[in-house]
């Protein structure tokens, strides 16, 4: 029922933005073309007008699901729901404009950039009244499910927790059941105690209740049994929230195979249309980097030669996505006997390091030659940083979760590395900040990091 009413609230929402883009297209067909400024070639043809509104309609509502603009966020205020409908709405502009370049001869930019403005006012509006209605529905207390949760230990906090966060879906925790020493009255996250769990027919039979949650430890089990089978002869819809779900890492959940429920304690975040649109995405990125930044890559490579002997790239064993290893690709900084003792870490100061070694390393100029690294799939634009295989099972056994970050390709630049953690920094605080890009991961958060890293996200103090 909580997925049904998501998906429900979810879909007003796509349903109105499509609305209202259709509408900012109208309403700019009509003021570029049929309002005081000049029209100097003539009405564009309606079958690509449609088009152009097709396009719109593709790509927008697409950009606002990367922007995770359909993802129920209450601590979202009201400005900063507006400022993302902002940044959403230029991307997807962008994007359009990059479409209709590449696709067709001739398009109005005035009209473009009307329908940016008027979308951008449309969406937000919708957006900040189905708020106010949906508070004020809440205020009210109409449409309300009532739900009483069975349980006041961890688990059972979590639900009263997730449900209390998400009362725009109109569930609302009425009381909690306790199979411990709690008394009648006392609270649980400030939602009352109305007795033990043997007191479930009492308790129904008192006060009205719409869903009962169980959600006991997997120690208590042998009390849900009876508890199922009282439950089994009222109407009352019944869920269960598995103690498995404490063992859930990354992308768990529940999941379906042939009408078998199963539980995924660990999942994969690029998967289907994901993976092929970040692979797409690196493709076209990579190409363009390597294009522009061709004379610098061949200034290295002169300064390289001129200033050491040795070979020119540095190709070095690093650990990718699911274990995999590869060889990266950087330009020498370092003389050809740097590790004839054994495997080290850059340090500040370091005496292996080549005449221009510091300068390429300090502004990261070394790493260019990894765009070649994302063309041939060995690595992605944005992702976390690879590491060695040396020192990868010590990472391991010091750092929980430190495998996980193994979850999706390695990166050139990533979360971590434009919040300054690179070189010697804490890789506890690095590791954290890889697994929160792989949970938030979109397009547009990769956008986000490469903006950032072209403007400076490279340079560090840290690196060395």
């Amino acid at each position: 029922m909580f997925s049904r009413f998501q998906r429900f609230y979810t879909s007003i929402k796509v349903a109105a933005d499509v609305v209202m883009l259709t509408g900012a297209f109208v309403l700019a067909y009509v003021t570029r073309f049929e309002g005081p400024i000049p029209v100097m070639y003539g009405l564009p043809a309606w079958d690509e007008t449609l088009l152009s509104l097709a396009t719109v309609l593709l790509v927008f509502p697409f950009t606002y699901q990367q922007a995770r603009l359909y993802v129920t966020n209450r601590a979202r205020t009201h400005i900063g729901e507006v400022f993302e409908v902002f940044k959403a709405t230029v991307m997807a502009t962008l994007i359009v404009v990059a479409l209709t370049y590449f696709t067709r001869e001739r398009y109005s930019r005035l009209m473009l950039a009307f329908f940016a403005g008027y979308a951008f006012v449309g969406v937000s509006a919708v957006r900040l009244a189905l708020r106010a209605v949906l508070s004020e529905v809440r205020r009210r207390g109409y449409n309300l499910k009532t739900v009483l949760v069975i349980g006041t230990g961890e688990l059972g906090q979590r639900v009263i927790e997730t449900v209390e966060g998400h009362k725009e879906l109109g569930f609302r925790v009425s009381g909690v059941l306790t199979l411990g020493d709690e008394r009648p009255g006392e609270l649980v996250r400030d939602i009352p105690v109305l007795g033990h769990v043997k007191d479930v027919d009492a308790v129904l039979d008192a006060r009205p209740v719409d869903q009962v949650v169980i959600a006991v430890p997997l120690e208590q089990q042998a009390a849900v049994k009876p508890l199922m089978e009282q439950l089994a002869l009222r109407t009352v819809d019944v869920k269960v929230v598995p103690d498995l779900y404490q063992y859930v890492t990354l992308y768990g959940g529940l999941e379906e195979f042939g009408g078998l429920p199963i539980i995924s304690l660990q999942g994969d975040p690029m998967t289907g249309w994901n993976m092929v649109a970040k692979r797409v995405f690196d493709i076209l990125f990579a190409l363009v980097a390597i294009v522009l930044s061709a004379p610098v890559m061949v200034l290295v490579a002169i300064a390289v030669k001129l200033t050491s002997r040795g070979p020119l790239l540095y190709a070095q064993e690093r650990m990718g996505m699911d274990g995999r290893t590869f060889h990266i690709l950087k330009f020498r900084t370092m003389r050809t006997d740097a590790e004839a003792s054994g495997a080290l870490m850059a340090s500040k100061d370091d005496p292996r390091r080549t005449p221009i070694g510091t300068f390429l390393r300090k502004y990261s100029l070394d790493e260019l030659p990894q765009f070649f690294n994302v063309l041939t799939g060995d690595m992605s634009l944005v992702g976390p940083r690879p590491e060695r295989p040396v020192f990868i099972e010590e990472f391991k056994r010091q750092i929980p979760r430190y495998h996980l970050r193994h979850k999706v390709k390695a990166g050139i630049t990533g979360w971590a590395q434009i919040n300054g953690l690179r070189g010697q920094t804490s890789i506890q605080k690095r590791i954290e900040y890889d697994l929160y890009y792989i949970e938030n991961w979109s397009l547009l958060m990769d956008l986000k990091i490469l903006v950032r890293t072209a403007l400076g996200g490279f340079l560090s103090k840290n690196a060395y």
